[in-house]
């Protein structure tokens, strides 16, 4: 159906019936089940470490960063893609976001939450988390202002307050059309309450657009700062791997190449089993395809000039780092990331590929593998040889790094689930200002 044939009521219908009316699916119950026990798992875990202690990773001298920091590096990565689409493509006057924005956001509230956790499960005793929190106290003790622990709380913190502001303040007339739809008193009760009196009059309106666009003013930069920051974690050390100008920019072109990877990873079953292909069409998937080819591009150039730059200094221990990196313990996982992110997007150059809806799927899944895999080999691989050869030494997981991964993938699906069924996926009063646009021209 194209975008002239809908109306203001079959738009509303078709989104909010997934939230008021429409029954559970069965691969929704199946999956919300099987995340359900998994984030049970992930909690246990973390309550176990609270026990236990970070001993029971495999972390070690030399490689005192493992699991945790590689996963915390992902997830923030994967939450940069919901605010560029977002905030980003709004500033730009990108219609092709409308469709897609929403569940983006979501994406981007729980990976960034998600993200929060591991920097504070690695601290060792998690639980005086509060003393990197620069607040008044009688002792006169402020944080270490050099530690990246401090960067990284400041970052994540603004980053998510500002996209939970941005998610919320865009919801608020959707919250308003739920609550004028339910069927149930409690429903129209929650919902209403959410919705903060909204009733679609011209002022709403008027400040509604107002605070959405300064919202987006402020994200925006956001999605270069924020992971700049996460990649100054690794640029200012001494580390040979870590120790790179080039960092910055290729973070953030990495966040943004995984973060367009997971949005197809949901949105493809999503419009599946809810039936959204009037919505989240080819169209859009294909400029998302178009977009994860070229940040793979900048991702690929990251890698050339990482190297390049390690032969053309000199510098030794560089050149060893790089050698043991294409040919010593870790070498499998470098080459698995580039045949990952840079030889599988290159099926993006064809058209068919890039509007096959279950081939993009699957690239996504590589590219998430590709991506985390190479968070791995950045963090793990980089300090397993330092400058003495008496300080050598491996990481080898155990089954407790698996668990905290794959509970975490646990935890993100179990919330995104939640969110399918509790609250309109695609923004309904911008698919409807969309609709007023074709109608107008």
């Amino acid at each position: 159906m194209s975008v002239r044939a809908w109306t203001y009521a079959s738009v509303s219908d078709k989104i909010a019936d997934i939230v008021l009316t429409r029954p559970s699916h069965w691969v929704w119950i199946g999956g919300f089940l099987l995340t359900f026990a998994g984030t049970g798992l992930f909690f246990s875990a973390i309550v176990y470490l609270f026990i236990t202690g970070v001993g029971i990773w495999g972390v070690n001298i030399p490689v005192a960063w493992g699991f945790a920091i590689t996963n915390f590096v992902w997830w923030i990565g994967i939450g940069h893609a919901g605010t560029f689409i977002s905030a980003f493509l709004l500033l730009l006057r990108q219609r092709w976001r409308t469709s897609i924005n929403r569940f983006a956001e979501a994406m981007t509230l729980f990976a960034a939450g998600i993200a929060g956790i591991f920097p504070i499960l690695h601290l060792g005793r998690p639980w005086f988390f509060y003393w990197i929190v620069p607040y008044p106290n009688a002792m006169e003790l402020w944080p270490q202002w050099r530690s990246a622990l401090v960067w990284d709380l400041f970052a994540i913190s603004t980053y998510l307050v500002v996209s939970l502001l941005f998610w919320y303040t865009g919801l608020i007339p959707d919250l308003a059309t739920l609550r004028d739809r339910a069927a149930t008193r409690a429903k129209r009760v929650v919902y209403g309450l959410f919705a903060l009196g909204w009733r679609g009059e011209a002022r709403h309106w008027a400040r509604h657009e107002f605070l959405y666009l300064l919202l987006a003013g402020l994200a925006t930069p956001l999605v270069i700062s924020v992971h700049s920051v996460v990649s100054l974690d690794f640029a200012v050390n001494i580390v040979p791997g870590y120790h790179s100008t080039v960092f910055p920019p290729y973070f953030v072109a990495g966040a943004l190449f995984s973060g367009f990877a997971m949005v197809l990873t949901l949105a493809i079953p999503m419009r599946y089993f809810f039936r959204l292909e009037d919505f989240i069409t080819l169209r859009h998937l294909e400029n998302a395809a178009k977009i994860l080819l070229a940040t793979g591009w900048i991702v690929a150039y990251g890698y050339l000039i990482e190297t390049f730059t390690a032969y053309y200094s000199g510098d030794q221990y560089e050149i060893a780092m790089i050698e043991d990196r294409m040919f010593g313990f870790y070498a499998p996982l470098y080459w698995s990331l580039l045949s990952c992110n840079v030889l599988a997007p290159q099926v993006l150059w064809w058209r068919r590929a890039r509007r096959s809806a279950w081939g993009l799927f699957a690239l996504s899944i590589v590219v998430n593998l590709g991506m985390w895999t190479e968070r791995m080999v950045i963090v793990i691989q980089s300090m397993h040889r330092d400058f003495l050869p008496s300080a050598w030494g491996l990481f080898i997981p155990t089954v407790w790094d698996w668990i905290f991964l794959g509970g975490s993938l646990a935890f993100f699906a179990f919330l995104f689930l939640l969110f399918l069924r509790f609250l309109p996926a695609i923004s309904i009063s911008e698919m409807r200002k969309l609709v007023h646009e074709e109608k107008s021209r």
